[in-house]
């Protein structure tokens, strides 16, 4: 229950962080039967006010736009939170298409991603989480450089793979594995006055 409620409040502020105009990258990495692409977008703001009563933040982003983030119960440490502390939000998303053989039945599992800071420390933390699913191959389009894949549930998806080397092991009845993972990681950095 703690994971759901913390992953709900990383999802807000991620929502309500969006509007400060993140600043983002992409990486892609490529290996024999495995590629794996990362989408990263950070966000940096400074604290002006604070509201501990209610839980509410008031951040100002580099560019001067104002916005407030309401602040859970279950966040650790906002009594540690000052005026002119620097606020870090950073936003990953990454899918991995791992091209290995294995057997059994097509699943799903999920894993939740958690670390909270210590009590007494600086509030921030990562919240998030990793879904594996072992799919089966029903068709392989080299022309097209897609797979269409299986899912535990029955439903299908396209999947391109840009490196013809990988599509050379890729055939009809084969599984793959396929590892999705998104988080949001909040640091608080002391400001240049403290």
């Amino acid at each position: 229950m703690l994971g759901k409620l913390l992953f709900t409040v990383a999802v807000t502020m991620a929502a309500q962080l969006a509007y400060a105009q993140p600043q983002t990258s992409v990486d892609v990495t490529k290996a024999p039967g495995q590629a794996t692409v990362a989408a990263t977008a950070t966000v940096t703001a400074t604290v002006v006010a604070i509201e501990r009563d209610t839980r509410t933040v008031t951040l100002k982003d580099g560019k001067g736009k104002v916005f407030e983030v309401e602040v859970g119960e279950e966040a650790r440490n906002l009594d540690q939170l000052k005026v002119g502390d620097i606020v870090t939000t950073e936003y990953k998303r990454a899918i991995s298409l791992s091209l290995e053989k294995t057997s059994g039945p097509r699943s799903e599992t999920q894993r939740l991603i958690e670390e909270r800071t210590a009590p007494g420390a600086k509030p921030g933390g990562t919240v998030g989480h990793e879904v594996t699913v072992i799919a089966d191959v029903v068709s392989v389009n080299a022309k097209a450089k897609s797979v269409t894949l299986k899912g535990p549930k029955g439903n299908t998806v396209d999947v391109i793979v840009e490196d013809p080397e990988q599509m050379k092991n890729i055939r009809k009845g084969d599984q793959v594995k396929v590892v999705y993972t998104e988080a949001i990681a909040i640091s608080v950095q002391p400001g240049a006055n403290q």
